[in-house]
């Protein structure tokens, strides 16, 4: 019934611990659990951390091992924050134009102080029209001063989602070229007049 588990970084040594197996596990279906700042209680002292790594039993629901990384108020961190993609069904391209929404991304690394750490990013898809895309750049206003997505950091805005018309499968495709051929091919003329019929053989008559 219980997880072992690590905690470490900042000053102070790496320590062992043991969590109870049914609380942790239902704490980690919930999504702020894994992109935000912990209390976890050690001998009655509490220490802010993250989650970073854990390991699941190959088939059963059952958690193995789970670390934990100490967070320091004045040094900056590096996490994953998940995407919350919202009002894409009110997209005119979508509503009206039967375009798609394709998500290239969901989720993004940020440096950041502890305590100006999202819980997720809102990506707001009512503006897109067909074959535009929501990238990173256009994001940055929600994060405090002097929090950053690593990816712009290093030069690269990449694209989070983006909204496009279905593509046609490869039979529908086929099908439709078939048809349009069909349609330019000249009609093939009809003969003027009939052929002739082939006169009929008599038959000999039966000997009696």
């Amino acid at each position: 019934g219980k997880v072992p588990g690590v905690v470490y970084g900042g000053e102070k040594p790496a320590e062992a611990i043991e969590i109870d197996h049914n609380p942790l596990f239902h704490a980690m279906r919930k999504e702020a659990f894994h992109a935000s700042i912990l209390d976890l209680k050690i001998d009655g002292a509490l220490q802010p951390v993250l989650l970073r790594d854990y390991q699941m039993h190959a088939f059963r629901q059952q958690i193995q091992h789970i670390d934990f990384q100490r967070v320091e108020a004045n040094r900056e961190i590096h996490i994953r924050v998940p995407f919350h993609f919202v009002n894409a069904d009110i997209s005119h391209a979508v509503k009206f134009g039967g375009a798609i929404v394709s998500h290239v991304m969901n989720d993004v690394e940020i440096a950041c102080l502890p305590k100006d750490l999202p819980e997720f990013i809102e990506v707001d898809l009512s503006g897109l029209n067909v074959n535009e895309s929501v990238h990173l750049s256009q994001l940055t206003s929600q994060l405090a001063e002097g929090a950053s997505f690593y990816e712009l950091k290093h030069g690269n805005d990449i694209s989070v989602a983006a909204i496009h018309l279905p593509r046609q499968s490869a039979a529908e495709a086929a099908t439709e070229a078939a048809e349009a051929a069909a349609a330019k091919a000249p009609a093939a003329k009809a003969p003027a007049t009939a052929p002739a019929a082939a006169p009929m053989t008599k038959l000999p008559e039966p000997l009696l």
